[in-house]
């Protein structure tokens, strides 16, 4: 985990072929919200998309390289004191030449947060 104790995951699942889903609770109480904003905390998109490379690389068993990005859109802040619970859902699978594509909706109750596409090299 790249920031110590930024979150923790509840659960990792396996729910059908290369779809997984993940249930991760935010320390709303990390240092990171302190600067993000003061008195108006909200996640950062790059902490998202780290926790998406973790999740991924926990998966696959590997150490990954983020190569490309494509259709990030993030749709709704996350704000760690109001909804520090997340779910994700990713779809992982692995190219001939050793590529592990993602395919991430992430959410907080009913709530579409962020959705993104991504590309790693196995390291």
């Amino acid at each position: 985990m790249l920031l110590k104790d930024f979150y923790k995951i509840t659960s990792l699942e396996n729910t059908a072929d290369s779809k997984y889903k993940a249930v991760i609770l935010v320390n709303e109480k990390h240092d990171v919200f302190k600067g993000h904003f003061p008195g108006n905390p909200i996640m950062p998109g790059v902490c998202m998309m780290q926790i998406i490379k973790e999740l991924t690389e926990q998966i696959t068993g590997s150490s990954l390289f983020m190569q490309s990005l494509s259709n990030v859109k993030f749709m709704a802040l996350i704000n760690p004191f109001q909804t520090p619970e997340l779910l994700l859902e990713l779809d992982v699978t692995t190219t001939e030449d050793n590529l592990v594509k993602v395919k991430n909706v992430s959410y907080f109750d009913e709530t579409i947060a962020l959705k993104l596409s991504s590309v790693y090299r196995k390291v």
